[in-house]
């Protein structure tokens, strides 16, 4: 019996509860499951990838000054993220198993916990970094952008809460098997946003910080949308009781296993983007790094896709790992792989043949349009890799679902920040020549390090299964309904 698993495992959901229609889905047929899970998070995913892009069109008509403000706040934005993003994936981990083991009330209190976590984690973020914004910017070398970085900075850094908060709610619904609604509260959001950004940073003449007013508002409203489900029209699985509050240690570890290391692994690739950087530069020049942050870019949007499964297989291993059901694990990794090799094969041939359309598209203007050529070569590369990327990021999604946050940890660390700059080093320096070494170095490297972690999670379920698993049809009781 694992430690997750509650001592009433064979007992249904309690019959005081209500039984939402995610929670249906969870405690029924796994294949079922994981559609109804991924599709909504595939497409919000997706939609919040392309606002990305809509964000920085907005924000390079203002120019290139415009452009290095918003670089120089982008990664403190992105230790945020990483920071919302690895506690979200930590308490839904959580969430989840307790869910598979019946343990309402200790879902229950685990939500409790992440949001008190939230919140101070928000106002240490918003209080330091609003305070200090320009010293920072600064200290940093923004030089004659600290103005405009100052002013963008400060409009974000105020709102960050709202950031943790949307991030964390969303990953608690998804936790309870709800990706109708974090779809909706994703996509409203990025909409809106899109909607918001040329209204003021050009209607309303507010420049760059327009669009961290934009941003924020969006956040705000996506915010209330959640509040408002989880805490005042109460119709959510899980529920928040926060009279008589304390600090469990065995909870915090629980989430933090999970959240520290997914909260790393974010980070992690931001820091081999910039090693990237560092070989591009050793084999060509800026030329080269414009084609990769402009490539990868799209590359971002061919696996958003994959993005939303992810948090599909985070919430059913989760919930199957805490009901022993072993059977209905491993079926849940090896469908949702599939599902993933099949749209990211889908995706690599329409990348590969519509390459130069792409790469036209990113760049009109006369000054990019020398890197054409390149950046048509790199697509055509580089989706070659992208349907073995889901045995990668879906056995890391496993690993986190069932809690082990360092094993998926090691495997990105491994991938990222050794296999993919090792073989592109390789590649271009002793095997090929220039840019296009690099580009295959990294598709190999990529294509490696998936490859292991794939391994590496079926042995991990394999030692589960010869450990012992209850059916998938014994580990489902049918769900109670609340009398009304």
């Amino acid at each position: 019996m694992n430690k997750d698993q509650n001592n009433n495992e064979d007992l249904p959901p309690d019959p005081s509860q209500k039984t939402t229609s995610g929670m249906k889905a969870l405690l029924g047929d796994p294949k079922k499951a994981i559609i109804k899970l991924a599709l909504p998070m595939m497409l919000g995913m997706s939609v919040q990838t392309l606002y990305n892009l809509v964000d920085t069109f907005w924000v390079s008509g203002l120019g290139a000054d415009a452009l290095a403000a918003v670089g120089f706040v982008f990664p403190f934005f992105f230790a945020i993220i990483a920071l919302s993003n690895g506690l979200g994936v930590g308490s839904g981990s959580a969430i989840s198993r307790r869910f598979g083991s019946r343990d309402k009330k200790g879902a229950d209190n685990v939500a409790v916990h992440t949001m008190i976590l939230m919140l101070l984690m928000s106002i240490i973020f918003t209080v330091t970094l609003f305070t200090f914004a320009e010293e920072i910017f600064i200290l940093i070398g923004a030089g004659k952008t600290t103005a405009m970085a100052t002013s963008y900075g400060q409009v974000i850094f105020g709102g960050s809460i709202l950031l943790f908060f949307t991030n964390v709610a969303n990953a608690i619904l998804r936790s309870e098997g709800d990706t109708k609604r974090a779809m909706n509260a994703m996509i409203f959001g990025s909409v809106l946003n899109i909607i918001l950004d040329p209204i003021f940073i050009y209607y309303l003449d507010m420049g760059v910080s327009g669009a961290a007013w934009a941003t924020v508002i969006s956040m705000g409203i996506t915010a209330i949308m959640m509040g408002s489900w989880l805490f005042f029209k109460k119709d959510t699985y899980i529920s928040f009781d926060f009279n008589d509050f304390n600090f469990e240690k065995d909870i915090l570890r629980d989430i933090f296993r999970v959240g520290i290391p997914a909260s790393v692994q974010h980070t992690s690739m931001a820091l081999m983007m910039l090693v990237m950087n560092v070989i591009i530069i050793a084999v060509s020049n800026t030329d080269g790094v414009a084609v990769y942050t402009v490539g990868w870019r799209v590359v971002t949007i061919a696996i958003a896709p994959l993005i939303g499964v992810s948090t599909a297989v985070v919430t059913m291993s989760g919930f199957s790992y805490g009901e022993s059901s072993y059977e209905k694990l491993s079926f849940t990794h090896l469908y949702s792989v599939k599902m993933g090799l099949l749209v990211e094969a889908v995706i690599a041939v329409l990348t590969f043949v519509f390459a130069p359309q792409i790469a036209h598209v990113f760049t009109l203007s006369e000054s990019a349009s020398h890197i054409t050529g390149d950046l048509i070569t790199f697509l055509r590369i580089i989706c070659i890799f992208y349907p073995l990327v889901s045995l990668g990021m879906l056995s890391s999604a496993l690993f986190q679902g069932v809690g082990k946050g360092m094993n998926a940890l090691f495997a990105t660390i491994l991938r990222a920040l050794i296999f993919v700059p090792m073989f592109a080093i390789a590649f271009a320096f002793y095997l090929s020549e220039g840019l296009e070494g690099v580009w295959w170095g990294m598709v190999v490297g990529n294509m490696m390090g998936s490859i292991f972690i794939f391994i590496w999670a079926r042995l991990y379920v394999s030692r589960l299964l010869k450990s012992g698993s209850r059916s998938i049809s014994s580990a489902t009781p049918e769900p109670v309904e609340m009398e009304p």
